[in-house]
């Protein structure tokens, strides 16, 4: 009793009351758990005997009386709890809880847990079997063999096998969760029998407000992952007004209902081999909150409403994803049971190449069925699968539209559950519409007796819904599409997902990292001059365009910006020794040819510092660099398929790519990111994210980005921070004005509609089409200017990307909108676009750089917003319009380019005002390079020689005045704040009129480009 209950009488609110709270739930005549006693406890075995011995007398008494149990002194006895002991050691509880084992004084194998917590209707075996289970929590657990007074505050055993274990703190003592965990790490041996490798489910530290958990303890490397329901979006536990915050954990999580459910159907002892050593090691499994919570939903959901519905779930990146979807897949396959079940199959489609190995491993931890698990590549493949009773098929996000059409006549009468891992709008539409066709079409002898109106109308209905597939579709960063397609609309009448895990609450449990909190950007200063006599006009936005690729791509800007990366990666990256000296590093390039020049560049800066370490290249296919064709092999020195594998090895420690590996990599040692390239919205994101994988000697994460601005990125990552929701949707009537001024272009009528339609349902021969095609296109080229065809292609377009979205969600049918979109479909392609010039070619010609420099800001952490995102379609415009370029001599454009990227912030205050005012001016106005600076070049380039200028003046007087001198040289914030002072004072704006102006310095952050 704490010291306030016994000094005032009132209520106990000591840690040892949340313990009893706890116990007595627990065992109330709900809760299912009965009361053990540590005096039963075996520490040497980590087994409650008195448990095992009452479960095999109760279930398998043959067993029971050939052991001996009842008799302490029996060898018999004590071998058989010796092989029990030893069988947990080598395997695992889960192992033995799923398997039972046999035992050679027995005749036979023995059980020692019985599934059944939701058996089949009317199967009363197993119910009474389950019933028989012996669910015990017992108090202040002695478990040390060494120390008989070291005592844990509970543990959780089935039939005297411990599943967990729990450390309680009480914020009235001013002890939290916290100190629970470093309770663990620092008083608890792994050595122990109880704290060994897979012998408890998990370990769960916990107070009042939250929860934590650890499958394996190993001292201070122990790595405890939150358990918390989540509140407000982000972390912790919504307040309970029946109790505690936490009591959900032992009401609920750890019920005798759920717990057996996890050990059946989630907790998993997954066995990897390392390929080089072919060493064996095993990793225990058990599921996350939300990872939990969200299968059951869905399980719940779709046993209640079968097939044919729609899921999304926002799960953050680095949340685990790969698990929740095998667990998903597994449990979706005897979703019914055996002669009712909801889904004859399901489909997982990904485009990440390890999820299908990760899935099959799960899996295979819960069933030894072969074919539970195939990969299909090939239609073939998925054919055979079907054929074969295969559960689960997973295929790719490429290949998958192919394999259903290729068998898209044979399963209509099937039900299928379609998993979509990282969904995005592509897979909606079309793909939606190859998905349902090829899982729901009739069959070959049925389309022959059909008429055109028919196949019009079973088209519409397989762009919909069909009631044979569900669909369950993943992802961290939802499309506004994505929500239409997948979302379900709630209340307030927008499209929510079905389940969220946010950004923000795996940020603030600490299970992802905010790759936000080191944010660090470089600015680049250039200097270009016109190098032509002529002064020729160009579209000033794509020259703009052009000359910045030009800048950061030229030789001596990549090597300055090769010298930051590597400088940085040594210095703050390798001799710092994160994640334990293990950390590597990725540079994420704007296209192959600069990948292909960085790594170059990068590789060369290593060798010249002497440094052991390599750089490892990435890119898809063949390229030609310095003057020959490579290949990632031919340069890396090993396969391709080897470079993940690789790449964690020594000497290799930063990865330099384009696309290839900039979305769907995981690798936990990433620690920094070098970023040359614009990124925005949603590819920011999951860029960004290939940091935030923690494990629990990454601390930290970094970014050094040269091409962003903190600005853009923070307002891409603020859409998916918490919640997404889609807060409107395509009014459909768009497309009746889309159609309307289609229709009055002329270049097809409804005749023209109706015998294409007509042509291509009875696959006519493609020829005919072709030529068919080939008069409306005719028809095109007589529109009255190029403009009016722009407007036509762009609104074609329009028409059909819009159909193609609304026709997934629409709830009625207009076959006149489908025949349209699959005459367009077709005729788009062969729809000339007007020759455009590009008013930027030959910008390159006329300027020449004349210096670079790249300058490293201040590290910043960028702050999210706390509200959730509503994103909106984009709403089609109805005509395409050919922009109207903007014409400007080249060296306006030069100096628009630097302008735009050239400003330094000058911040500090002015300190010695007579120097700056009068003297030091003075001075810089008889440089004569500087006169000469203002004279032949524009402002920026006089603001370079200008600095130039003040540094000249300062020197003459560093006799004089120490401290101005040293103020100058020793701070950079008082340097920048003089060189602007005193260049207002100085700069002759008319000096150079009838100079030859160039470009000034410039940054490299601009808004265009970053979108």
């Amino acid at each position: 009793m704490s010291s306030a209950a016994r000094l005032y009488g009132g209520t106990d609110m000591s840690e040892g009351a949340l313990e009893r709270d706890m116990v007595s739930d627990m065992t109330s005549l709900s809760g299912g758990w009965m009361e053990g006693s540590s005096a039963s406890y075996d520490r040497r075995l980590a087994i409650d005997t008195e448990q095992l011995r009452a479960f095999l007398e109760e279930t398998q008494p043959e067993a029971a009386a050939a052991f001996e149990l009842g008799n302490r002194q029996s060898d018999i006895r004590t071998q058989f709890l010796d092989r029990v002991h030893r069988y947990v050691t080598t395997y695992g509880v889960v192992d033995l809880l799923r398997k039972g084992m046999s035992h050679s004084t027995s005749t036979g194998s023995f059980e020692v847990f019985f599934y059944g917590a939701t058996p089949s209707p009317g199967n009363t075996i197993a119910e009474h079997r389950h019933r028989a289970n012996r669910w015990s929590v017992t108090r202040q657990l002695h478990y040390s063999q060494d120390n008989s007074q070291l005592a844990l505050d509970l543990a959780l055993f089935v039939n005297g096998l411990p599943l967990t274990t729990f450390e309680l703190k009480n914020h009235q003592t001013k002890q939290t969760v916290e100190d629970a965990v470093e309770q663990y790490k620092n008083s608890r041996d792994a050595r122990e029998p109880l704290f060994a490798d897979g012998r408890c489910l998990a370990h769960f530290a916990l107070d009042e407000h939250s929860v934590r958990f650890c499958t394996r303890l190993a001292g201070d490397k122990s790595w405890f992952l939150p358990f918390d329901k989540g509140w407000e979006g982000g972390a912790g536990n919504p307040p309970n007004p029946d109790g505690y915050r936490t009591a959900y954990l032992w009401q609920d999580i750890l019920s005798p209902t759920s717990l057996s459910d996890i050990i059946e159907h989630y907790a998993a002892r997954l066995v990897e081999k390392d390929p080089k050593t072919k060493k064996t090691k095993r990793r225990q499994i058990f599921p996350r909150y939300h990872q939990l919570d969200s299968v059951r939903a869905l399980l719940k959901d779709s046993a209640a409403n079968g097939a044919g519905q729609r899921y999304l779930i926002q799960h953050s990146a680095g949340s685990g994803k790969s698990n929740s979807i095998a667990w998903l897949a597994l449990q979706l396959v005897g979703l019914g049971g055996d002669d009712s079940s909801v889904f004859d199959a399901v489909i997982v489609v990904t485009d990440r190449i390890n999820l299908d190995t990760q899935i099959e491993r799960t899996v295979k931890s819960f069933t030894q069925v072969r074919s539970t698990v195939k990969h299909a590549d090939k239609s073939k493949d998925l054919r055979q699968a079907l054929a074969d009773g295969t559960k689960i098929i997973i295929s790719t996000v490429q290949k998958f539209p192919v394999i259903l059409e290729d068998i898209g006549h044979t399963h209509r009468d099937r039900r299928f559950a379609v998993i979509i891992d990282e969904a995005h709008s592509g897979q909606g539409g079309k793909t939606t519409h190859a998905m349902s066709s090829a899982l729901g079409a009739a069959d070959d002898a049925a389309e022959e007796e059909e008429t055109t109106e028919d196949k019009i109308n079973k088209i519409i209905e397989s762009q919909k819904l069909l009631g044979n597939a569900s669909y369950y579709a993943f992802t961290a960063t939802p499309k506004p599409k994505t929500l239409g397609y997948f979302g379900r609309t709630g209340a307030d009448g927008q499209k929510h997902p079905f389940h969220v895990y946010t950004m923000k609450q795996a940020i603030e449990e600490g299970f992802i990292l905010d790759v936000l909190k080191t944010y660090q950007t470089v600015d680049s200063y250039y200097r270009l001059v016109k190098s032509v006599e002529d002064d020729p006009e160009f579209d000033a936005k794509k020259a703009a365009k052009t000359l910045r690729r030009y800048v950061e791509g030229d030789r001596a800007a990549i090597q300055a910006k090769a010298s930051i990366i590597v400088d940085h990666l040594l210095d703050h990256v390798i001799r710092p020794r994160k994640i334990g000296g293990k950390a590597r590093t990725m540079l994420v390039a704007d296209g192959v040819d600069r990948t292909l020049d960085y790594h170059s560049a990068i590789e060369e800066r290593l060798k010249q510092l002497g440094s052991p370490y390599r750089a490892v290249v990435a890119f898809a296919g063949e390229h030609q660099h310095g003057g020959k064709n490579v290949t990632e092999a031919s340069i890396n020195g090993f396969p391709s398929s080897a470079i993940e594998e690789t790449f964690r090895e020594d000497p290799y420690r930063i990865l330099v790519c384009a696309d290839k590996f900039q979305t769907g990599y995981d690798e936990p040692l990433l620690h920094t990111m070098y970023v040359d390239k614009p990124l925005s919205g949603v590819r920011a994101v999951q860029t960004l994210s290939r940091l935030n994988r923690a494990r629990p000697d990454k601390r930290d994460v970094a970014v050094l980005d040269f091409y962003n601005k903190p600005e853009g990125i923070q307002k891409s990552f603020e859409k998916w921070y918490r919640t997404t929701t889609l807060a409107d949707e395509i009014d459909p009537n768009k497309l009746h004005d889309l159609r309307v001024f289609l229709d009055g272009t002329g270049v097809y009528g409804q005749e023209d509609i109706d015998v294409f339609v007509r042509m291509f349902l009875a696959k006519e021969d493609r020829a005919h089409l072709e030529a068919f095609l080939d008069q409306l296109v005719l028809a095109y080229r007589e529109l009255d200017s190029e403009d009016q065809q722009v407007e036509f292609k762009g609104t074609a377009k329009a028409f059909v990307r819009t159909y193609d979205y609304l026709a997934g969600i629409l709830p009625y049918r207009n076959p006149e909108w489908l025949k349209l979109s699959i005459l367009l479909t077709f005729l788009i392609p062969k729809l000339p676009a007007p020759i455009e010039e590009d008013l930027s070619r030959g910008i390159l010609e006329t300027v020449d750089l004349d210096s670079y420099r790249a300058e490293q800001q201040t590290a910043i952490s960028i702050s999210l917003g706390d509200e959730d995102a509503a994103l909106t379609v984009a709403s089609p415009t109805g005509t395409g319009r050919r922009a109207e370029p903007e014409m400007k001599p080249a060296s306006v454009i030069a100096d628009d380019f630097n302008r735009a990227f050239g400003n330094i912030p000058w911040t500090d205050k002015d300190r010695i005002l007579r120097l700056i005012a009068v003297e030091i001016p003075a001075k810089v106005r008889e440089d004569k390079q500087y006169l000469n600076a203002q004279k032949y070049n524009d402002e920026q380039n006089a603001r370079v020689e200008g600095a130039a200028a003040v540094q000249r003046a300062i020197l003459e007087f560093v006799t004089s005045d120490t401290e101005l001198f040293r103020q100058f040289a020793s701070n950079p914030s008082f340097n920048r704040w003089l060189n602007e002072t005193v260049f207002r004072q100085t700069y002759d704006p008319s000096a150079g009129e009838e100079g030859n102006p160039g470009g000034p310095p410039s940054s490299t952050n601009d808004d265009d480009s970053a979108a």
